[in-house]
C-alpha cells in the first residue's frame, strides 16, 4: 500500500486513497475466499457421487487450499498494480488544480512571513481577548462587593431613620442635636473620669506615705 499521505485529495473525496484501495482489496480476497468454499463444496458433492473414486475429503481441502494460496499470491500482483494505476490516475488530483474552498489562496496569496505575522497577531488578539475577559471577571467581583457595601450602608441608614423617629416620638429633638448632645456629654464624663482617676491615685500616694 502507498505511504503518501495524499492529504489534498483526503479533502476532496472525504477518504483517504489507501483507504478505498484496502477496503477494495479486503473485498476482492472475501470474495475469492467464497468462490474458493463453493467449488470445494461443488467438488466435494461430485465425489459423494463417485463411490468407486480414491479421493478423499482431506485431499480436496489441500488442493483447495494450495490452489487458494496460488490464486491470493497472482491476485496480490495484479492488485499491486491495479493501485498503482487507480491511486495515481484516478484517485489522484492533479498539481494544476485548485479546489474551489481554496480558490481563496489564489485570490489573496500569502507569503511564509505574511502568514507567521498573522498568527502573531491573532496571538497578541487573543492574550488581549483573555487579559479583557479577566479584566472583566475583577469588575464583576467588585460589583458585587459593592453590592454588599451598599446593602450595609442601606441598613445603617435604615437603622438612623428609626433612631431619629424614635428621638422625635420622644420629644428629644433631632438626632443630630441628640448625637452633639451626646458627644459633649462623653467628653465631661471622660473630664470627670480623668479627674477621679487623678485623685485616687493621690488618695493611694498619701495612704503610702501614711
Amino acid at each position: 500500500m502507498s505511504v503518501d499521505p495524499m492529504a489534498y485529495e483526503t479533502q476532496f473525496f472525504g477518504f483517504t486513497p489507501q483507504t478505498c484501495m484496502l477496503r477494495i482489496y479486503l473485498a476482492f480476497q472475501d470474495y475469492l475466499f467464497e468462490v474458493m468454499q463453493v467449488v470445494e463444496g461443488v467438488i466435494l458433492k461430485k465425489l459423494d457421487k463417485m463411490p468407486s473414486c480414491e479421493i478423499s475429503h482431506s485431499q480436496v481441502r489441500q488442493c483447495t487450499e494450495e490452489f487458494l494460496l496460488f490464486m491470493k499470491d497472482r491476485f496480490d500482483k495484479l492488485f499491486g498494480k491495479m493501485e498503482e494505476v487507480l491511486l495515481h490516475l484516478v484517485l489522484s488530483i492533479p498539481n494544476n488544480v485548485l479546489l474551489p474552498e481554496d480558490r481563496v489562496h489564489e485570490q489573496y496569496p500569502y507569503s511564509t512571513e505574511q502568514f507567521q505575522a498573522l498568527q502573531e497577531e491573532i496571538r497578541q488578539l487573543q492574550l488581549q481577548c483573555r487579559a479583557e475577559a479577566a479584566a472583566e471577571q475583577a469588575l464583576r467581583a467588585e460589583l458585587e462587593e459593592q453590592k454588599v457595601v451598599k446593602a450595609e450602608l442601606e441598613k445603617i441608614l435604615q437603622w438612623f431613620d428609626n433612631l431619629e423617629k424614635i428621638f422625635r416620638e420622644q420629644g428629644i429633638g433631632s438626632l443630630q442635636e441628640s448625637l452633639a448632645f451626646l458627644t459633649q456629654s462623653s467628653k465631661k464624663l471622660q473630664v470627670v473620669l480623668k479627674e477621679v482617676e487623678q485623685k485616687s491615685e493621690k488618695l493611694k500616694l498619701c495612704d503610702k506615705l501614711m
